[in-house]
């Protein structure tokens, strides 16, 4: 399937005596996780006080309204990625991007992303990519504002554009981003570190005193939309890392609003061991497929 069903839920409401009406609408999409369909349904029951008998009259009756077929579970797969950011991608969002060098990076989404024409956005991915490749692409197309990321590393486009003050870059250390997206998708507002205190890390941000040691407070990154790279998938967006590949990946999965995630296989409901599974379905919005990435290699070595 392409898109998600979209139910539009209706809550019509009466009253005996006296009279009087109530209307609300709740329009959404519910997720589909390992726990199932979750409905929330709202009644408000309201007491009025009648002069004529001195008692109270009580609002009743109830109808729900749906265009979603009673049982049929909402899909979570879309055909392509660019299917997938459809509706979703706007300029100058933030985005969190899976990926440590070219490993476990979402390869069909960024490239999607790139075609989108798309502008303006602040990216927050450990580095980006190489030139011509990954989120190097991106920067290629000058469709990147800011990067917040730990390290240049062998992009050469990204050095020049930063050093040409044509970027934005905020440097944070490595295992401070990694917990700031975690602290994010945790629902932590900031959290304190030692990293970086005494440093121009620390420049602006608030430091306090812990048992005589200097910590810096550093606030979680919580981002428009998430693109994530997992090995395997079931229906539902349980997911599943391959080795290194994981890397920042099950963090950016929590931290976005809306999650989309690119894997190379898509099994059933119940396909995967519980206990395998690294990021619950509940964090993911949307899938697609990809099941021959191109996988560049970063630094290719040989034995003589």
């Amino acid at each position: 399937n392409e898109s998600i069903a979209q139910p539009h839920w209706s809550l019509r409401s009466t009253t005996l005596k006296p009279s009087f009406s109530y209307q609300a609408t709740l329009s959404g999409m519910f997720r589909t996780g390992s726990m199932g369909m979750m409905l929330v349904i709202f009644i408000a029951c309201f007491l009025l006080r009648s002069p004529a008998t001195d008692r109270y009259g009580i609002l009743v009756g109830l109808r729900i309204e749906t265009n979603h077929e009673p049982g049929v579970p909402m899909s979570k797969l879309y055909a392509s990625a660019q299917a997938a950011l459809d509706g979703v991608i706007e300029d100058g969002q933030t985005l969190a991007v899976g990926g440590f060098g070219l490993c476990g990076i979402p390869e069909a989404l960024i490239a999607a992303l790139r075609d989108s024409g798309k502008t303006g956005f602040t990216v927050v991915s450990n580095n980006a990519g190489v030139d011509g490749f990954g989120l190097g692409q991106l920067l290629t197309t000058r469709q990147i504002k800011k990067m917040i990321s730990s390290y240049v590393g062998e992009n050469k486009e990204f050095e020049r554009q930063f050093l040409a003050k044509e970027l934005e870059l905020e440097f944070t250390p490595q295992g401070t981003l990694a917990e700031r997206l975690r602290a994010g998708g945790a629902g932590i507002p900031a959290f304190f570190t030692k990293t970086g205190y005494g440093t121009i890390v620390a420049d602006g941000k608030e430091t306090r005193q812990f048992d005589g040691e200097w910590y810096v407070m550093e606030r979680a990154i919580r981002t428009d939309v998430s693109l994530v790279k997992a090995w395997k998938a079931d229906k539902s967006g349980n997911l599943v890392y391959n080795k290194t590949a994981r890397n920042f990946n099950p963090m950016a999965a929590t931290a976005g609003k809306m999650t989309i995630v690119e894997v190379e296989e898509i099994v059933e409901i119940g396909a995967l061991d519980p206990d395998a599974i690294h990021t619950p379905g509940i964090y993911v919005d949307r899938i697609v497929l990809n099941a021959n990435p191109e996988k560049r290699i970063e630094q290719r070595t040989v034995s003589k």
